[in-house]
């Protein structure tokens, strides 16, 4: 429900969340210290909290009204798992206890062999482990038949190894704040406090009625239209970016604002984005763990509220062909409460060394691990978006805009001296203020842009989790950072002037890793042939992409800052390959499917009406034209072709190994679905209307 008269959004934030006030107020004092020792500063958690925290937790969510409780955790399939238990047992004289002991809140076993595993565990091997993230608040999840206590959880394996998304987040943000903590300290920072990484993901999704959605089994089973002809009106006139939310979806908004808001989810900006039916959320900067969960939890209330509204939300990266697909643009930056962002230039950047030291580690980590970064987003779904004139190119470039561009080209020449200033901007309309302008404009074509006081990484997918671009950031710029730290270390001890040594690495670092910053048209082909010129990777799919998971270079990096070992990195690469497959594979299907029992049926069927009303025409002596049965009986021959071809694709042999399987739903099954869906959507345009089988894009797009 939306916010009442009577409540205001403060009022309602963080109500069901088991915040650092509810445990200020609910634990003993040393317990708190304790706890808040591990959140704020990195200490390790001391398990004899564990029974106190468990006790209030417990009494305050069965205060909540909770029943159940649930260690929830973020498993490889890159959705959200959890098990429910109830707090109450019984007792020997036939009553129940709620009861909840801090060894129950640390660590819970689910089954470790029925998710994504790479190879980690055998289906004999069904151990696994999750254990309690105390640096991510739990929070009551309400049911209108029962709230259930949510305990935020890494899952390993018994063997230790990571098989999901949150324990290589946090081992890679604890890798990247100790070299972080190792610059400050050169500048002067001795108590520098723990620094973590911080991310504010933008959401973009489409929400459409209901009814259509369950009328197409593509949406319904894929996430995607797999059929669909382009409609009269798209996004041509730009009028929906912007424009003024329908009633309907504001009134869905307000809805998922009150209950993030509830969650401690700090949910900011909202308006429609470029297609039609199309819509962004923004929340406001948090912790990476943290926002990282609350990503996962966004999503899962948006898919629940939409239906309370008769609406489905869609998040798949390309769900309509023809128009813009949908990202999740993950804002990057480092620092803590203290310090604040240290990606923040000031008012005259060519004076902050500290800030151009951390902003030239970005440069040399986006650099040298391009390839890393480009898989980090690499998926079946996401390979519809990426390269098109609506999402960054497959190369990984930076935008520095012009006013950081042109300290960094000073660097490289010797020396910066100065840096382009604000200005204004007098409209010409005297009850209008004059406006401040920036020094530098935006870039909506770069993978990764500087917007002022953090990075914004353009690619990854409106459907995956942002744990693992986070994951890649964080462990690059450990590297990049730990580099940084050991030159100027090195430096200083041998005598070099401290100032000194900051201006050689910045322009050893400009003048390496340069070819890395692009401040112009990434949707360009001049860019495409200047990027390969300067030695940029070009990964234009997952299958491209995704060996660099498993090169030397990466599988150094990842083992040296204790963020995967090489078993990890190789059942990361392989769950790459079996999604990938499946995903096309499920497609695949699917348009057999749909075009065999759906299309080709409402196509023959049509053109038997036509071909008899032709018949009775020409039986009663009148000339009738036959150009109709022509247009229907071309593309329905082709369909019928293309069907077959699908069909032996499906039936053919793969091979043995994930890889085979990914490169023959590349090379086999994804031609033959096109060439499918091509015959279909002429079809579209020309069946008649109260034949077509299903939901048009000009009703899916347009209706809400």
């Amino acid at each position: 429900m939306s916010f009442t008269n009577t409540e205001t959004p403060g009022q309602v934030f963080g109500a069901n969340v088991f915040s650092k006030d509810v445990m200020q107020r609910r634990l003993p004092k040393s317990v708190y210290k304790s706890v808040m020792a591990t959140i704020e500063h990195g200490a390790p958690l001391n398990p004899i909290v564990a029974d106190a925290v468990a006790s209030a937790m417990k009494d305050w969510a069965l205060e909540k009204g909770a029943t159940h409780y649930a260690h929830v955790f973020y498993p490889l399939t890159g959705l959200t798992a959890e098990k429910h238990d109830s707090f109450l047992e019984p007792v020997s004289d036939g009553s129940a206890l709620a009861e909840f002991a801090g060894k129950t809140l640390i660590q819970g076993e689910p089954d470790a062999s029925s998710f994504p595993n790479g190879g980690l565990r055998n289906t004999f091997e069904a151990r696994g482990y999750t254990g309690w993230d105390v640096t991510s608040p739990a929070y009551v999840l309400e049911n209108p038949n029962g709230n259930t206590l949510c305990i935020p959880t890494v899952f390993v394996s018994m063997t230790g190894e990571a098989l999901d998304h949150k324990t290589p987040l946090l081992r890679s943000q604890q890798a990247m704040g100790v070299q972080a903590e190792r610059i400050l300290t050169l500048f002067g920072h001795d108590d520098a406090g723990h620094i973590v990484s911080f991310c504010g993901p933008e959401q973009e999704y489409f929400l459409i009625d209901r009814h259509f959605f369950l009328a197409r089994p593509d949406l319904l089973n894929s996430g995607r239209t797999l059929f669909g002809a382009k409609p009269p009106k798209g996004q041509e006139f730009d009028d929906h970016y912007f424009g003024a939310i329908p009633e309907r979806v504001l009134g869905f908004m307000m809805d998922t604002e009150r209950e993030l808001f509830k969650l401690g989810i700090p949910a900011k900006t909202r308006h429609n984005e470029v297609a039609p039916g199309q819509f962004e959320v923004a929340p406001m900067f948090e912790r990476g763990n943290v926002a990282s969960d609350h990503q996962q939890l966004l999503m899962t209330t948006f898919k629940t509220i939409a239906k309370k509204h008769g609406m489905e939300c869609l998040f798949h990266e390309k769900p309509f062909d023809g128009v813009n697909g949908s990202g999740k643009h993950v804002n990057f930056s480092l620092g803590n409460a203290d310090l604040g962002s240290l990606l923040v230039p000031g008012d005259t950047p060519h004076d902050n060394a500290q800030f151009l030291v951390f902003c030239a580690a970005v440069i040399r980590a986006v650099h040298k691990y391009a390839g890393l970064l480009r898989a980090s987003v690499a998926s079946a779904t996401n390979d519809h978006r990426l390269g098109a004139n609506e999402a960054p190119p497959a190369i990984i470039s930076i935008f520095l805009g012009d006013q950081l561009a042109d300290v960094f080209e000073q660097i490289a020449k010797g020396a910066a001296t100065s840096s382009k200033g604000k200005g204004v901007m007098h409209i010409g309309v005297d009850t209008l203020p004059v406006l401040p302008t920036d020094p530098g404009d935006r870039n909506r074509t770069s993978p990764f842009a500087f917007t002022g006081n953090r990075f914004e990484f353009r690619a990854p997918g409106s459907m995956q989790t942002v744990a693992g671009p986070m994951v890649m950031i964080n462990t690059i710029m450990a590297e990049a950072l730990d580099h940084c730290a050991t030159e100027l270390e090195t430096a200083v001890a041998a005598g070099t002037d401290f100032d000194t040594a900051v201006q050689n690495l910045l322009t050893e670092i400009i003048t390496t890793h340069g070819a890395v910053v692009f401040n112009g048209d990434g949707y360009s082909e001049k860019w495409q042939l200047e990027a390969a010129e300067r030695g940029l990777p070009n990964l234009r799919t997952t299958l491209d992409a995704l060996p660099e998971l498993i090169s030397e270079p990466a599988m150094e990096l990842f083992e040296k800052y204790k963020v995967f070992n090489h078993r990890e990195m190789h059942s990361r690469y392989e769950i790459g390959l079996e999604q990938y497959a499946l995903t096309i594979e499920v497609e695949a299907r699917l348009t057999l499917e749909i075009g065999s029992t759906l299309i080709l049926p409402a196509a023959v069927r049509y053109q038997t009406e036509v071909a008899g009303n032709l018949g009775a025409l020409k039986a009663a002596g009148v000339e009738a034209d036959v150009s109709t049965l022509a247009e229907v009986t071309g593309p329905l021959t082709d369909l019928r072709g293309a069907l077959a071809t699908l069909k032996a694709a499906l039936a053919a042999d793969p091979g043995e190994t994930a890889l085979a399987e990914a490169e023959h739903a590349r090379e086999a099954l994804l031609p033959a679905m096109a060439a499918v869906r091509s015959a279909a959507d002429l079809l579209e345009g020309v069946v008649a209307d109260d034949l077509w089988p299903l939901p048009t894009y000009q009703e899916m797009l347009f209706i809400l």
